[in-house]
């Protein structure tokens, strides 16, 4: 089948996704896309810029986009040459944090509900993503005046689903050998998120300097993509933790950024907001123990006889359990060992026969 991808915020998780996609489909896909920047403005205006890219949309057995395009706007721009479309959510408007000193802006919030009516498929990258965003739905309905479209609900629902995405990991990842870096000496703590508020930083490194006044040695490698407004807390943490810092700042070589993942001992997330933890799942394939929050999405990815060693429910649970994984390392390799073959499952050469089944199943139905 010919396919069409509109990714009007091409960069990060949703690069990783369109460039995934695109690589491993058997289906030929035209990829579009527009930097990743100005969110709020590409919510708005990408309907607008891609029209006029596309010559004949109505040339595609399918499309697919996330909500930060209206595809309401472009099925109608299109006037009847839409082919039938699939919005898959990374995030959406609802149900994510607010920036401290700002307020919802719930026009984009709604632009996310109107987005999902005029898809054909809605797919979810995770149960928890699903579940949160149907929660949320009736609230912001309620929210307003009157006329309340409650319908919506069950319209979006009926033709909702969830596919986990796919990441991408070398052929001869080891399944048997990843977890080996554990026998570190120091052991090496992975950060390897966003550099901004959602991520909680400030729990992170506050962890660290609490599990260093204890005694333990570590060092520490501080990943992941800084954007315009950095959290301060990185530079104070830069300058507190001082040698047991091994990198600071992005790795753009994958190959060079899945070698530190290689050496790493701990990976540590203290999000409050985490759809999938593509960061996580990758961190683990390849041998780092996860020690995440008892929330998000982190119970669905985790295998649940490892719920007790790798997620915390509060702060002191936290700096106690990375303690623990940072003195004793080798007493977690089976933990990793079944960690490292379990994320497996969530390679793009698993993952891509669900998304191809969506497109066909689309097409197929548009055609009845």
């Amino acid at each position: 089948m010919k396919l069409l991808f509109l990714e009007p915020f091409y960069g990060g998780s949703h690069r990783d996704f369109a460039d995934g996609l695109c690589r491993h489909s058997r289906h030929g896909i035209d990829l579009h896309t527009m930097p990743e920047r100005f969110w709020k403005w590409r919510m708005r205006g990408a309907a607008l810029h891609f029209i006029r890219r596309i010559i004949d949309p109505g040339a595609y057995d399918a499309m697919i986009c996330p909500p930060l395009m209206s595809l309401a706007d472009f099925r109608m721009l299109c006037r009847g040459r839409c082919p039938p479309a699939i919005v898959y959510f990374h995030e959406n408007q609802l149900t994510y944090p607010v920036a401290p000193g700002e307020t919802r802006d719930l026009h984009f919030a709604f632009t996310d509900i109107t987005t999902a009516l005029a898809a054909d498929r809605v797919l979810f990258n995770s149960r928890t993503h699903l579940t949160d965003f149907f929660h949320h739905v009736p609230e912001l309905l309620r929210r307003m005046p009157d006329f309340r479209p409650s319908w919506v609900v069950d319209q979006i629902r009926a033709k909702s689903g969830v596919c986990y995405p796919g990441c991408r990991f070398p052929a001869d990842c080891p399944d048997s050998h990843a977890f080996q870096s554990s026998g570190q000496d120091p052991p090496l703590v992975i950060w390897n998120h966003r550099w901004e508020f959602d991520k909680q930083p400030e729990m992170f490194f506050a962890a660290l300097e609490q599990v260093a006044r204890a005694g333990v040695d570590f060092e520490v490698a501080v990943l992941g993509r800084a954007y315009d407004k950095t959290p301060r807390v990185f530079g104070a943490a830069r300058s507190r933790l001082g040698g047991k810092i091994r990198q600071f700042g992005h790795v753009d070589d994958k190959g060079q950024y899945l070698q530190w993942l290689a050496r790493g001992t701990v990976v540590v997330s203290t999000a409050i907001q985490e759809n999938f933890g593509i960061s996580v799942v990758e961190a683990a394939r390849f041998g780092c123990l996860p020690l995440l929050p008892n929330r998000l999405v982190y119970p669905e990815i985790i295998p649940a006889d490892l719920h007790p060693v790798c997620l915390y429910d509060s702060f002191d649970t936290l700096v106690k359990k990375l303690g623990d994984m940072l003195c004793r390392p080798r007493a977690y390799n089976d933990c990793r060992r079944a960690l490292t073959a379990h994320m497996g499952r969530y390679s793009w050469e698993q993952r891509i026969g669900e998304f191809d089944r969506e497109f066909e199943d689309l097409a197929a139905g548009s055609r009845e």
